[in-house]
């Protein structure tokens, strides 16, 4: 149903977690998938599991939160694979703390990665995208966009990417861009372990408190969210846009 034969992905922050996952499932439904991340040599692992699996891939370093940076990625992914159609823009980092605690810093480096990597990374794309009048575009949100003590950042920055993502569904629509986002809720990564372990929780004790309060009565995998953003990048949700799909279980 989600084939994507001939169709060409951009990835960021693929080299683990959801964006790895995402990878990993564009290239199994046929897309050749640039896999981006901040260092070249930490997208092997993925772009080897894409073609081991008999997929097409490349591994690009980028710093999605520099101009220069962004132009040189989607430039090389299109001289590789001669277009771009779908671009998955999950690139992110946390720098939690409370608000009488966060620095400067702390707010600038969520702000840069998530809303100004995402602002970049879409602007460069849309112009493959337009001249070809097609494009996929998902932006990952997240449920702490609805708040979420001691991520007045992360927050912020993830209800950012809700507003910007209906905007760009009404500005790119005339041209066949289809422009959603998906917010996940708890997702077991390294990312959400590290999280916990920094505030002093075991991380299985942590999935335990979790899966008490989700009415599936288990924490998502990456692979949860990697299949919404395949059908969310298919052929099959053309006439979905401007859309923010909760993922977490339905709490």
């Amino acid at each position: 149903m989600t084939r994507k034969d001939g169709r060409v992905a951009m990835v960021t922050g693929s080299a683990r977690g959801i964006g790895a996952a995402t990878a990993i499932r564009l290239a199994a439904d046929g897309a050749a998938v640039a896999v981006i991340d901040l260092r070249e040599e930490s997208c092997q692992e993925t772009v080897e599991a894409i073609r081991a699996a008999g997929g097409q891939a490349i591994g690009i370093g980028c710093d999605v939160s520099q101009t220069e940076s962004v132009k040189a990625a989607v430039e090389q992914v299109v001289n590789v694979f001669g277009s771009l159609d779908i671009l998955v823009n999950n690139a992110g980092l946390t720098r939690d703390n409370l608000l009488f605690k966060m620095t400067d810093e702390d707010w600038d480096a969520v702000m840069s990665v998530h809303l100004r990597g995402s602002f970049l990374c879409s602007r460069e794309a849309q112009k493959q995208m337009v001249q070809n009048r097609y494009g996929k575009i998902v932006n990952l949100s997240s449920t702490s966009a609805l708040g979420n003590r001691g991520q007045a950042n992360y927050a912020a920055a993830k209800a950012g990417l809700q507003g910007f993502t209906k905007t760009l569904a009404i500005e790119l629509g005339p041209f066949n861009i289809n422009v959603n986002a998906v917010a996940p809720g708890f997702i077991d990564t390294d990312m959400t372990r590290q999280t916990a372990a920094r505030i002093g929780l075991d991380p299985e004790e942590n999935i335990r408190r979790a899966v008490e309060v989700i009415p599936m009565r288990r924490v998502g995998v990456p692979s949860d969210i990697a299949n919404v953003i395949s059908f969310l990048t298919s052929d099959e949700s053309s006439y979905v846009t401007g859309q923010v799909l909760y993922v977490n279980g339905g709490r």
